[in-house]
């Protein structure tokens, strides 16, 4: 809203200062301080709040260490983060951006589903909270919602660079003029097409309607229902492997800001000609106003872990989690990287391949053996090596190093290949 405003006042006023607010990196900066500014305080006011109306985690005892300490923590902690990623949002992008209106539903969407989870286990008492199959209808609709828009809505495309010499052979409509800051003229071609990225492949786009060619040239139209299905899987997964990381004081929040920085990093390359055109990765227009919604998210969690740290003063909850998985697996389908959440959010797929295993084990053991046995001491991973008798701070620690790591490995896939 702010931008509109600093606009108007640039254009008919010529107000002193207010053309910074066309520069992304600027309202970048000012969304991590309003969201830090808002987690701080408004988090402190919250958990008082909570405190007093007496919403309390209950933890089932698992026998783990220091777990006894941690009953009665305030929970549904995470509409402190939801608050400060979606007012700064607000305030500093242009809502008009038709990522940044998917990104807001998302952030909703998600969120919504978790408080009601939340609610039910702590206002109407019940440990089961909202049934899985609802969680799983919402991740669902939302899939289906954003698999729809960024198939079919026209102002979602990526564009390609083209020789000047072959200007006369291409649809002269599809085809865009950018003037670069050094004053060179880039014709760009408009692509309508669900491309994504392949991570260390030369030439790495990939185009999900070659799977159905397969099947035959006929089955390429049918592409959008691959594609939507795709998109429901990612967000599914990545959302519910959020949620599992959410098990120990800080892990979540300190994975979650770690791949929020590195989806900014790509949403800004990735709308920015210059850098697109050096790398040799996709250009997607408009997509450069996601590094405003990532910088709100990344000072959002790092806010909210003032409170969340050992030993935590709050828990996001199913509020927080459901949405951080939901917002950064948009957020990767948007940059058109989402073959790269394997690797970027390598914490939640381990967290959620450890759960599967452990209980595929068991169960396996169990029918043929008569009796289930683990491979892990408990799942999901973080509990292992609590079980271990490692600390939890260390643990989120180094799953935290583990993490960063993760991350440079994935921003150096846009030139290792």
């Amino acid at each position: 809203m702010l931008y509109y405003l600093f606009q108007y006042l640039d254009q008919v006023y010529n107000f002193p200062g207010a053309g910074v607010f066309r520069y992304i990196s600027f309202r970048a900066a000012m969304a991590v301080i309003f969201s830090l500014i808002i987690s701080l305080l408004f988090g402190k006011r919250l958990i008082a709040i909570l405190q007093r109306k007496q919403v309390g985690e209950s933890i089932r005892d698992l026998g783990l260490q220091g777990q006894k300490e941690k009953q009665g923590t305030p929970t549904m902690g995470g509409i402190i983060i939801l608050s400060a990623i979606f007012i700064p949002t607000l305030l500093f992008a242009k809502i008009d951006n038709i990522y940044i209106i998917l990104m807001l539903i998302s952030t909703v969407w998600l969120g919504f589903i978790g408080f009601l989870d939340d609610y039910i286990k702590v206002f109407k008492k019940d440990k089961k909270g909202l049934a899985g199959k609802f969680k799983v209808i919402g991740q669902v609709g939302l899939g289906l919602i954003i698999g729809t828009t960024v198939y079919f809505h026209d102002d979602i495309q990526t564009k390609v660079e083209i020789p000047s010499d072959l200007l006369d052979k291409v649809d002269q409509q599809k085809v865009t003029n950018i003037l670069d800051t050094e004053g060179r003229t880039h014709y760009m071609l408009d692509r309508k097409l669900p491309n994504t990225s392949i991570p260390f492949v030369k030439d790495n786009e990939f185009n999900y309607s070659s799977i159905l060619a397969l099947l035959g040239e006929n089955m390429r139209k049918y592409t959008w229902v691959v594609y939507i299905l795709v998109v429901i899987l990612i967000i599914t997964s990545v959302s519910n492997g959020a949620n599992i990381t959410d098990g120990i004081d800080g892990l979540a929040t300190g994975t979650s800001a770690i791949i929020g920085m590195t989806l900014a990093i790509f949403a800004y390359v990735s709308g920015n000609i210059i850098f697109a055109n050096y790398l040799n990765i996709m250009y997607i227009p408009h997509i450069g106003e996601l590094v405003v919604f990532a910088s709100a998210m990344m000072g959002a969690c790092l806010g909210f872990l003032w409170y969340n740290s050992y030993p935590a003063q709050v828990f996001m909850g199913d509020t927080g989690s459901l949405a951080l998985g939901g917002i950064i697996a948009v957020f990767a389908i948007a940059v058109r990287k989402e073959l790269l959440i394997p690797i970027l959010c390598g914490i939640f797929l381990i967290e959620n391949l450890s759960v599967m295993i452990q209980v595929s084990y068991f169960k396996y053991t169990k029918k043929k053996f008569g009796e289930g046995k683990r491979i892990f001491k408990m799942s999901p991973l973080h509990h292992h090596y609590q079980k271990l008798g490692m600390h939890e701070s260390k643990i989120v620690s180094r799953f935290w190093i583990v993490g960063i790591m993760l991350a440079v490995l994935t921003v150096v896939t846009l030139k290792l290949r």
